[in-house]
């Protein structure tokens, strides 16, 4: 690894990358290990340069946007993570000024908020999702109704075999909390996305609503990755299925089943990535016996 981490230090500056970074530092639920190599590209080429350093030398790595749906395990890492924190840029299209184009580091809210600003409709169910584009397109992240595949246009995708091409919404095979780059060792660069026009008030005034029912509805006042499980069927949610099972509340170590929205497990304080994941599993534990459902995970536990 140290060999690895010379050749990203020589590509990307001391400055970018490192070893041993705790990765609590960089997942929303504020937990988890070390990685071996934490390397942050500033732009989309020194990103592709790091995975390719990565790939020759036989390493694995791990490309991270927000961490708002990634757990780490504890202890010492051998994988690489890469960061796309720094690819967010946000800006129109160039040959469509209803479509906004953006890197997959670019937080959704913040995107959301160009969009606003621009009079330009169709992205406000994002506005309180905590996360990346990079991330939302590879599990078709969505929220009151709304997901990325509805306002989706292309994306340019890094493939296995080192080369970028675009490609459109059929080959992203979107699906409820999927797509491609979940099957496949794609990575996404950036994305074009559609939208209407509409007066920016009435966006705002759209946006303020979804923000203010998410505050009502979730336990914002702690460190999470949001909904921890995907809904089992249309119409059957995994919140109340844990809560009809009396789980609301369940512990384990720092590791608590909100009472506020059993779907969320937070860190009440110290929790292990460990407490999560054992409080995970005695959940789909509990409900498979008292259901029959098998709780299936919409986080990404590397």
């Amino acid at each position: 690894m140290n060999g690895v981490l010379d050749a990203l230090v020589q590509k990307l500056g001391a400055g970018s990358c490192w070893a041993g970074e705790p990765m609590s530092r960089h997942t929303t639920f504020m937990a988890g290990g070390k990685a071996a190599v934490y390397a942050r590209p500033a732009n989309e080429s020194e990103l592709l340069e790091a995975i390719a350093i990565c790939k020759e030398a036989g390493v694995k790595y791990f490309i991270l946007g927000k961490g708002s749906n990634t757990l780490f395990p504890d202890g010492e890492s051998d994988v690489a993570v890469i960061s796309t924190e720094k690819l967010n840029d946000i800006s129109l299209a160039p040959d469509n000024p209803l479509r906004i184009k953006a890197g997959a580091g670019a937080l959704l809210k913040h995107i959301a908020d160009f969009a606003r600003k621009k009079g330009l409709a169709g992205f406000e169910f994002a506005c309180g999702i905590p996360g990346s584009l990079g991330g939302a397109l590879r599990m078709n992240a969505g929220a009151h109704g709304g997901e990325i595949s509805h306002v989706f246009h292309s994306a340019r995708i890094l493939i296995q075999d080192g080369s970028v091409k675009t490609i459109g919404s059929s080959a992203m095979d979107f699906s409820y909390r999927h797509s491609v780059l979940a099957d496949r060792p794609y990575t996404a660069l950036s994305a074009e996305l559609n939208f209407t026009e509409d007066d920016p008030e009435a966006i705002k005034a759209r946006m303020d609503e979804i923000l203010e029912k998410r505050n009502a509805s979730q336990p914002l006042g702690f460190p999470s990755a949001g909904s921890v499980f995907k809904r089992p069927a249309p119409n059957v949610f995994a919140a109340k299925l844990i809560e009809d099972c009396g789980l609301k509340g369940r512990r384990v170590g720092g590791a608590e089943v909100s009472r506020k929205h059993s779907g969320f497990i937070i860190n009440t304080g110290g929790a292990t990535a460990a407490d999560i994941t054992e409080l995970i599993a005695i959940v789909r534990e509990t409900v498979f016996e008292k259901t029959g459902v098998m709780l299936e995970l919409e986080i990404v536990i590397v």
